[in-house]
């Protein structure tokens, strides 16, 4: 293992008394099974409840509510890591995120930074969008929600961070001395959690890609800070802009302030900037190294 990544086996101590990747099978099993049927009876009970045209906005995360309710599901996948972790491994959830002082102590300065590095990138002259942005909630109804929506975003982000850089990557490393495995595996696993050809289309490989690189720059964070911190204030200010800020009129697009003037699927306007978003991903990484230096 590389000297940078010391901190990491300090984090695997707990994981490393009971390695055996059978337990890791057993546990994504108990995991799967929690998580498909907490979120079943709690969108049936959401379809219910609501409209005809609910179940479609709950799917997608089309209007404010539907957006709030689908990212705070994603807190059923902590509670099953949690149930998992406690059950086969008997680990608890601040064994898999890390020190919890630190941890946080971490995440802010790591987000303090990329705050600064946005801002920079925000005063910076404008190159375009492939056309012009469409707005859409009112500035005053985006600003009411921001808070809320802020939570539901860091519920949703640190559920994948658990999961992925958590559970996942911390069992193999219990098991596997090469990074590459260790690292490899959950990013390919994250980058198949969003590889979706129906919505994504022709775009959908692309994404998948995407995911994959972003997964392997988080558990490297991960393995320098010895804590999930860094890597969920990442995923954090990725996610907050792409949800919060400026998102895809198709899809997850019900709290934005402004919609981008094309969709998923369309390679022409999406593809050159997947690839500037992936370059920003890598500087955005380079800050939060540089961010844990200090």
């Amino acid at each position: 293992m590389p000297e940078a990544y010391t901190p990491h086996a300090y984090l695997t101590e707990t994981a490393r008394k009971r390695p055996e990747v059978w337990r890791l099978l057993l546990g994504l099993l108990l995991i799967g099974i929690l998580v498909s049927l907490l979120n079943m009876v709690f969108f049936a009970v959401l379809v219910e409840m609501g409209p005809d045209e609910w179940a479609q906005e709950l799917l997608v995360g089309s209007s404010p509510l539907a957006l709030i309710l689908l990212l705070m599901s994603f807190g059923f996948i902590t509670l099953a890591v949690a149930i998992a972790a406690r059950k086969i491994q008997q680990r608890t959830l601040w064994s898999i995120i890390g020190d919890r002082s630190i941890a946080i102590a971490q995440f802010f300065k790591v987000l303090k930074a990329l705050i600064i590095l946005g801002v920079i990138g925000f005063l910076l002259p404008p190159y375009g969008m492939g056309g012009e942005l469409t707005q859409k909630l009112p500035l005053t109804t985006w600003a009411l929600l921001l808070p809320i929506a802020a939570c539901a975003v860091l519920i949703q982000i640190s559920a994948e961070e658990i999961l992925f850089r958590g559970y996942i990557q911390q069992t193999l490393a219990a098991r596997f001395s090469s990074p590459i495995i260790w690292m490899g595996l959950p990013s390919i696993l994250f980058a198949a959690g969003h590889y979706s050809p129906d919505a994504a289309g022709g775009n959908a490989l692309l994404i998948a890609l995407w995911a994959f690189v972003f997964g392997l720059l988080a558990s490297d964070l991960t393995a320098r800070a010895g804590t999930l911190g860094p890597a969920i204030a990442l995923h954090f200010f990725n996610n907050v802009i792409a949800l919060l800020f400026i998102s895809l009129p198709d899809s997850l697009s019900g709290l934005a302030l402004f919609v981008l003037p094309f969709d998923t699927s369309d390679p022409e306007q999406l593809r050159p900037w997947l690839l500037v978003d992936l370059a920003v991903m890598f500087v955005c990484w380079l800050a939060a190294r540089l961010a844990l230096r200090r």
